[in-house]
């Protein structure tokens, strides 16, 4: 009888050390991996693009993909979107609509609303026009923002004998028109320094503004 109980210790003690040594101590037993999130874990830097009417726009809600599409801005500078209506997003940031689309959604979801991603995929609306003595005049898409020494570099450069002194913005205000003054031509000597920078006025183009060299 001794040696039965005997045998039967050393065996569970055999036992305890394998499973000891199969499994470190300390370690969790069956930890569960943390599940995938449903969204990347890293987002692109924000966005400072205003949108414009006619920018084409990407509008992602994360798990519904009935309210993912692509929209343009009509004229008026709003868009249609599934179960909110009519928003106005022209002179929005991206992230700025993102929150009125979410805004808009509170009301069909219980909890939270998931995630609204807006993205601008085909920024056409910002166009701008340089006239008057360029070596090419016309009407520029650029897809970014620019100031009026870029809008100038797009349009070819000033032609011969063009005043830079008094180059002139003309810009929509609502109804309304501005007129606004740059003075370029101290860039395009030599010697030019930070104070002839800074003097310049080189103010950054908006959309709808028309460049004038004279």
């Amino acid at each position: 009888m001794i040696r039965i109980l005997l045998y039967v210790a050393i065996a569970a003690a055999a036992a305890m050390a394998s499973t000891a040594q199969a499994q470190p101590a300390g370690s969790p037993v069956d930890a569960p991996r943390p599940a995938a999130a449903g969204k990347p874990a890293a987002t692109s830097p924000a966005s400072t693009y205003r949108i414009n009417a006619g920018d084409e726009l990407e509008v992602y809600v994360w798990g519904e993909e009935r309210l993912q599409r692509k929209v343009k801005v009509l004229p008026d500078g709003t868009i249609a979107f599934p179960l909110v209506g009519q928003i106005k997003v022209q002179g929005y940031l991206p992230a700025e609509v993102e929150e009125l689309i979410t805004n808009g959604l509170s009301a069909q979801y219980v909890g939270a609303v998931p995630q609204v991603t807006v993205s601008v995929v085909v920024p056409s609306g910002m166009q701008f026009s340089v006239m008057g003595r360029v070596k090419s005049p016309g009407t520029f898409t650029p897809g970014r923002y620019v100031n009026v020494l870029e809008a100038l570099s797009m349009a070819g450069g000033p032609a011969e004998f063009a005043n830079l002194d008094n180059v002139l913005i003309i810009r929509k205000s609502g109804a309304q028109l501005r007129a606004l003054s740059v003075r370029l031509s101290p860039l395009f000597k030599l010697g030019t320094d930070e104070k002839d920078v800074a003097g310049g006025n080189i103010l950054q183009i908006e959309t709808g503004d028309t460049v004038i060299v004279r």
